[in-house]
């Protein structure tokens, strides 16, 4: 082993034995990558085909049930998407909060996880030996953290920024929905049922909160597709992933349940929904003293102890100057 490792240093360098585990992981991937990329021929790639071949089919009706062109990545949706029905649910509904409702999406997020984390890799060994031949003495372990940090900083930003977006659009659905309420307490009130009254509240609201305009649009697509309006209702509340919205579910759902009015239900939940705006603002405003303290600390106390300190010691400084001469 000695002498391997004296004879890469020879031959490549300090880094030698660095780059050559290196090469011998990036060429154990790329072997492996066919491998685990191949994606067995699906069954109904023969119906699809047969559908194409079909006389009398135009271009866009084929199109329209075969789906166009096939996605580029399909062929690696084995490798790409999670072959456990849970965690591909899970994966996907994260994905569905943040925004992304695209049948592809779970495969794209992958897919971006693995080609940052392969090409910020591939950076940071570039980045070591380039450290290396400039005669930077680098450690073994500096040599490891420059190459691996980088790597898992790619494999980790997507999730990152999948957090901060279902972060960013709960927090508007957040401030919009007591607006919401208020406005379909009026549609109803005018006589409107409550599905026109989600699909006109879809409208007036989107160009202030466009995260609840989608939400409400895709009730009121739904429901007039013909599905379940207490199962719309849930899927709602799941996909905002805000406690209030579920509530609000709950709500409807019991007044249909017992008959009870639904104006007057709203009317109720509006009213709790602004009261509970009025206390987060209120949260935030007795947050406020204590977030400054710091600030005020830091940028008020050292000018004043210069201005109240510094004649003193001024003063001091000069008398035991001239004791000393």
């Amino acid at each position: 082993m000695e002498m391997i490792m004296d004879f890469l240093v020879e031959r490549l360098g300090p880094a030698g034995p660095l780059i050559a585990v290196g090469g011998f992981g990036l060429l154990l991937v790329l072997v492996a990558l066919p491998v685990m990329m191949q994606k067995k021929a699906d069954p109904m790639d023969k119906f699809r085909d047969a559908a194409k071949a079909k006389k009398g089919a135009t271009k866009d009706g084929a199109k329209l049930r075969i789906g166009g062109k096939h996605d580029k990545l399909e062929k690696y949706s084995s490798f790409l998407e999670p072959q456990d029905a849970d965690d591909y649910s899970a994966i996907q509904m994260k994905l569905i909060q943040a925004g992304y409702r695209d049948k592809n999406s779970v495969r794209t997020f992958h897919f971006a996880q693995f080609a940052l984390g392969i090409i910020l890799l591939i950076l940071g060994v570039i980045y070591t030996v380039a450290n290396n031949a400039t005669g930077a003495d680098l450690t073994i372990k500096q040599m490891i953290l420059w190459t691996i940090i980088p790597g898992a900083v790619g494999y980790m930003a997507p999730k990152y920024w999948i957090t901060k977006r279902i972060q960013q659009r709960q927090e508007e659905i957040v401030n919009g929905f007591p607006d919401s309420l208020d406005m379909m307490l009026v549609c109803v009130e005018a006589g409107q049922s409550m599905d026109h009254s989600i699909a006109r509240v879809a409208q007036e609201i989107r160009a202030g909160y466009p995260a609840l305009a989608d939400e409400y649009a895709m009730v009121s697509h739904e429901i007039k597709a013909g599905k379940d309006k207490n199962t719309v209702l849930k899927d709602m509340g799941e996909r905002a992933g805000v406690p209030d919205v579920s509530n609000f579910v709950t709500v409807l759902i019991q007044s249909a349940e017992f008959g009870t009015s639904v104006a007057e239900a709203l009317r109720v939940y509006a009213s709790e929904m602004r009261d509970k705006r009025v206390m987060r603002a209120e949260e935030k405003a007795n947050t406020l003293p204590t977030k400054m303290t710091l600030a005020t600390m830091m940028l008020t106390v050292p000018p004043l102890l210069i201005i109240l300190l510094g004649p003193s010691i001024y003063n001091i400084v000069e008398t035991l100057g001239k004791m000393s001469i």
